[in-house]
């Protein structure tokens, strides 16, 4: 019988990004396995918690904030991104404008974190991309994820693809950016 793994490490990390590009179905999916086709706006925002078992027998607890991407919410970012310790910055692969707000979000998440935090870069809604077909250059978002040293995937909340391996990898970056200083 397997042990439960060892909490070695607590992490705060915020998921944040434009409006309705499925921060709180990433989450959703993450945390509970569950996905639900009626969207909810998120006021302000919303905590869960969830382990990562990182490495054999060793985890990091994440409390995962789900920041509202509605401009209303503008005003109070600066005290949600306070002492993050990572990100995961969400656009809609199926909307160009999403991704071109993206940028927008990081300037904002390094003016209030201070920092450079370790962030995911993560395109949502892949599962539409079947009947839609491309909609972004995918060579600009990767060119992008690059420059800025983070770690690009490609998700679907609807059909869990790659929403496990999206927190693993962000939190693999955090240990690594704690592990350095």
């Amino acid at each position: 019988m397997k042990t439960s793994p060892t909490i070695k490490w607590k992490f705060k990390v915020v998921i944040c990004g434009p409006g309705a590009v499925g921060k709180t179905s990433i989450i959703q999916r993450f945390v509970h396995n569950s996905f639900s086709i009626s969207y909810k706006i998120t006021i302000g925002v919303d905590f869960l918690t969830k382990d990562v078992e990182y490495k054999d027998g060793e985890a990091a607890r994440l409390t995962i904030w789900d920041i509202g991407g509605q401009e209303r919410y503008n005003f109070l970012r600066e005290s949600f991104f306070e002492k993050s310790d990572g990100a995961l910055l969400v656009f809609d692969l199926t909307r160009e404008k999403t991704f071109k707000e993206i940028k927008n979000w990081l300037e904002q998440l390094r003016k209030y974190t201070f920092d450079a935090i370790p962030f995911v870069l993560v395109g949502n809604k892949s599962d539409l991309l079947t009947d839609l077909g491309v909609v972004l250059d995918n060579d600009e978002i990767k060119s992008f994820a690059k420059k800025e040293k983070a770690f690009y995937i490609e998700t679907s909340a609807k059909k869990n693809q790659n929403i496990e391996l999206a927190f693993l990898e962000l939190t693999k970056a955090i240990l690594k950016s704690k592990s350095s200083r």
